[in-house]
């Protein structure tokens, strides 16, 4: 009995080992045939994203690294010295009195810019979403200078502050002010520059908020009202909360935009009086093209980078710690 049974086992086993091996082919065959398949989808991929990943190395990665090159150089445009001279560029930039200043500047700026910015911005946004008649109006009003070049707004707000001829000061006078300087005094001067800012670029921020605002539940406010909640008391206990993620990304938005102001300083004042406004983006450009000191001006370019890429920093890990 035993070595029929024997006879049985081995049969069996003779007879599954077909199966087995006819298994192991198809399961081969497929493994073969994914990795073929994952091999021409990547390959797609790489097709796909070609020709971005191209435009990436050449203008950004490149000059990047070129910049940085040159930031260690003498490089100038009459060709002088072009050779290596280290981080002597760097040493001569921070002992320079010119670029600190143009630092300050721009930091200045910076801060008393940031602050009406979002909470103009903020303002406007709550005056739409309540439900003001002609909203549309409201709304294209409130956005449409965002869209004006900053050669417009420039000139605009040049005619403006016109000692004799402008608006502002005719305004003034009207109501028994004596006229200001707006463009020709250094205590002003910047504050006319964030002045015409904000008239310029708050529609942006303002859409932002919108947009946050509206996607707020109304349950929210509903059960508010339910509790007796006032209009003011939904606003700081519902709405400000619930647009704290969106006030982090504007306030970091802003920050960064301001920190490279240049089109409507260089526009409207050229950096005066006196180098009053003049930010770093334009001594950047002054020391470049000017001064023809390319070296020395990319050594400025990647301090000023270096600032911004903290202020980036810090302002992620403050954000990172609020989400926590």
């Amino acid at each position: 009995m035993s070595s029929v049974a024997t006879s049985h086992d081995s049969e069996g086993q003779a007879g599954s080992l077909p199966g087995l091996s006819r298994q192991r082919l198809s399961n081969r065959a497929g493994s073969r045939s994914a990795r073929s398949q994952g091999s021409r989808d990547n390959l797609n991929g790489w097709a796909f994203a070609a020709p971005f990943l191209a435009f990436f190395l050449v203008f950004l990665v490149w000059p990047l690294l070129y910049g940085l090159y040159m930031s260690m150089t003498g490089k100038s445009l009459t060709g002088a010295n072009d050779s290596v001279i280290g981080f002597a560029n760097y040493a001569e930039a921070l002992a320079d009195s010119d670029m600190w200043h143009s630092l300050g500047n721009t930091l200045y700026f910076t801060v008393i810019s940031t602050v009406p910015l979002v909470v103009v911005a903020l303002v406007m946004a709550a005056l739409v979403n309540v439900g003001l008649p002609a909203q549309w109006l409201w709304r294209l009003s409130y956005f449409a200078p965002y869209l004006l070049a900053s050669t417009v707004v420039s000139l605009f707000f040049t005619w403006m502050y016109n000692p004799q001829l402008g608006l502002i000061n005719d305004a003034l006078v009207n109501i028994g002010l004596p006229k200001v300087a707006w463009l020709n005094d250094p205590g002003v001067a910047m504050w006319a520059i964030v002045l015409a800012t904000l008239w310029w670029t708050v529609g942006f921020n303002f859409l932002l908020y919108l947009a946050a605002m509206q996607n707020i539940p109304a349950q929210h406010y509903e059960a508010a009202s339910l509790d007796g909640a006032g209009a003011w008391r939904q606003f700081f206990s519902i709405t400000l909360p619930q647009l704290a993620p969106t006030t982090v990304m504007i306030v970091l938005l802003q920050i960064l935009a301001s920190l490279k102001i240049f089109d409507q300083v260089y526009q409207m004042t050229a950096g005066g009086p006196g180098g009053a406004t003049r930010p770093v983006v334009q001594y950047i450009f002054e020391t470049g093209f000017t001064g023809y000191r390319l070296g020395y001006s990319a050594a400025i370019s990647y301090i000023f980078f270096g600032l911004i890429v903290a202020v980036s920093v810090i302002q992620f890990l403050i954000t990172r710690r609020r989400s926590a």
